[in-house]
């Protein structure tokens, strides 16, 4: 286990929400993680935020998980995932919040999965000449990105200030591209000197080439 993994212990918590499975320590949550939002109080909400309609013993209130805001249980009735808060099930969300939180769901079971299986890459640090076969993978709490060969580095996701993903095989007319590499630009903690990383996909590894080109892809989704 690296050390960026050393405290990945989780714990279910109950909130007014719905169920939790969070880290144990606050210092290994993960960067695209959100925080559970302040209620709307129910006596400032007499009416829905979104319709109007009159709140009464029949037409009740709801909260939406992510953004707090008071509807009608017409205006709130999907009950959707939200792995950004960490949620076990899916959870009740107004319409425009659902649909942000299908689109993060997309990300989560497709770009964060490429992300954390990894891929190899020729690595080259800085102004160097010389690069080296490495794996690289995102690390299980997605704090960290974990490059592993006979060196060993372990990046910080927040400390990374630019990704440019690099292609091949675009012409004129508009064809297709692929991504082939990218560079990256990070800050060394206790430092404000910028680092830079190289990554090539390797031309020998004709079976790695997919793969490569699927992680640099959800790098580039997660630059976002």
């Amino acid at each position: 286990m690296s050390g960026c993994e050393a405290h990945d212990a989780k714990k279910l918590v109950r909130s007014p929400s719905g169920l939790r499975m969070v880290p144990e320590h606050r210092s290994a949550r993960s960067p695209f993680g959100l925080d559970e939002p302040p209620w709307v109080p129910d006596k400032e909400c007499p009416r829905c935020m979104q319709c109007d309609t009159k709140f009464d013993f029949i037409t009740r209130k709801h909260h939406c998980r992510r953004c707090g805001k008071c509807f009608c249980d017409k205006c709130c009735s999907k009950k959707v995932p939200l792995p950004r808060m960490c949620f076990v099930d899916p959870v009740r969300q107004c319409a425009e919040c659902a649909l942000i939180s299908q689109k993060e769901t997309e990300f989560y079971d497709k770009q964060l999965k490429v992300l954390m299986n990894g891929a190899t890459f020729f690595v080259t640090l800085g102004t160097s000449d010389k690069s080296e076969l490495m794996v690289c993978r995102l690390s299980n709490n997605q704090r960290y990105l974990v490059l592993d060969g006979d060196s060993h580095y372990e990046i910080e996701i927040i400390q990374i200030s630019t990704v440019q993903i690099l292609t091949e095989g675009f012409t004129p007319g508009g064809g297709n591209t692929r991504a082939i590499g990218m560079v990256l630009q990070y800050k060394v903690p206790g430092s404000e000197e910028l680092m830079q990383m190289k990554f090539t996909a390797g031309e020998d590894f004709s079976c790695n080439k997919k793969l490569s080109a699927s992680w640099l892809a959800a790098m580039h989704k997660v630059s976002k």
